[in-house]
């Protein structure tokens, strides 16, 4: 049973897809792939921050979001006008109650 609330957040997931240039050749564009997802976003607290990177590279925040299938971590998250890289994509232990995105605020433009 869930906490009411606890989906306070929205954020949008996005994908790349090849897109062809006027000059003939190709280039990749993010695009929607679900909006308006509800989640639960928290930045990282300094020892979080220290384990998570030490596993999966630098993270500095984590999204829970309710299961979703196709998620993937080549997709990037969209959080309050920031671009998110999803670094991880961590299923429910137990179920397919949701899922967990370690993500970094860095660079994800392509």
């Amino acid at each position: 049973m869930r906490r009411a609330g606890k989906y306070r957040h929205r954020i949008a997931l996005q994908i790349q897809e090849p897109v062809r240039d006027p000059l003939g050749g190709d280039e990749l564009e993010w695009v929607g792939w679900q909006a308006d997802v509800p989640a639960e976003v928290v930045p990282l607290s300094g020892r979080e921050f220290v384990a998570a990177s030490a596993e999966h590279g630098q993270v500095t925040a984590r999204m829970e979001i309710p299961y979703l299938p196709g998620v993937l971590n080549t997709m990037r998250a969209v959080f309050d006008g920031q671009h998110y890289a999803i670094r991880a994509v961590l299923p429910d232990p137990t179920a397919r109650g949701h899922i967990t995105l370690m993500v970094d605020a860095g660079l994800s433009d392509g």
